[in-house]
């Protein structure tokens, strides 16, 4: 049975690091309640939780995806590239040290877990304003004993990697083609998002059920076209600090 590490949401959630979208006003409130029918959607899918308590000045640490890389072999731990997130990974390691093994980015690499895009052997890590060359460079030293091999991908437009394309099962991928070049991702089938949402290309696979946004309806029925289920839910107000489902939980297992 897999298990699912959250972290409640920050009194602080407001102050959160924005980059490519317009700050608005964020409702705790909503984004808590949102939060907790997220866990539960991973529970109704089979998924043990470990919550975290809130980390109260730490405004980004519901986003626990970014702070580590979970592969079956081993955890690596990030090292966010905002200074105001460097702090969240410390708790993480904590609560990671007694289930899996360690491994660690050192500076003066940055990456955010939001750039890494595991598909079985295969490594993407986008090339953003929070993940540079050198964090591609240690992954690829790190990881050269478990048979990975680590490819860097730009990105237009967009925060994160998975911001414009996910993991669907490993021979599919949901992709925003105007945010990355989709020729990277030649070897898989490629899923595209409905032109009307261009933040919808960031789903979250747990069993063989879909985890998505329910503000994505054209791009949902395309997954369905293709034969998946979905399980919606709603995170507009996460996304308000540029969150999205797989930003709030590391999935081992």
């Amino acid at each position: 049975m897999p298990l699912a590490i959250t972290r409640d949401i920050s009194p602080r959630f407001n102050e959160c690091e924005i980059t490519h979208i317009e700050r608005t006003p964020i409702d705790v409130d909503r984004a808590r309640a949102q939060h907790r029918a997220y866990v539960n959607a991973l529970k109704q899918l089979g998924c043990n939780i470990l919550e975290l308590p809130a980390e109260a000045n730490l405004p980004d640490s519901v986003f626990v995806e970014d702070t580590a890389v979970i592969l079956p072999e081993a955890a690596l731990l990030t090292r966010p590239g905002a200074d105001s997130r460097k702090p969240e990974v410390e708790s993480i390691a904590q609560a990671l040290s007694p289930l899996v093994k360690l491994l660690f980015i050192r500076e003066p690499a940055t990456l955010d877990g939001g750039d890494v895009l595991v598909v079985g052997k295969r490594i993407f890590v986008g090339i953003s304003t929070r993940s540079n060359d050198e964090a591609i460079r240690q992954l690829q030293q790190l990881l050269n004993g478990y048979g990975y091999i680590v490819t860097g991908v730009p990105l237009r437009d967009c925060l994160h990697l998975k911001s414009a394309v996910t993991r669907v099962d490993d021979h599919t991928l949901l992709i925003n083609k105007n945010w990355v070049d989709t020729a990277y991702f030649a070897d898989y089938r490629l899923i595209e998002i409905d032109p009307s949402e261009p933040h919808a290309a960031n789903c979250l696979p747990v069993g063989d059920v879909v985890i998505f946004p329910a503000a994505f309806p054209q791009t949902r029925a395309k997954l369905e076209e293709h034969g998946y289920k979905v399980l919606p839910v709603e995170v507009d107000e996460l996304a308000k600090a540029e969150g999205a489902v797989t930003c709030c939980s590391l999935i081992l297992g």
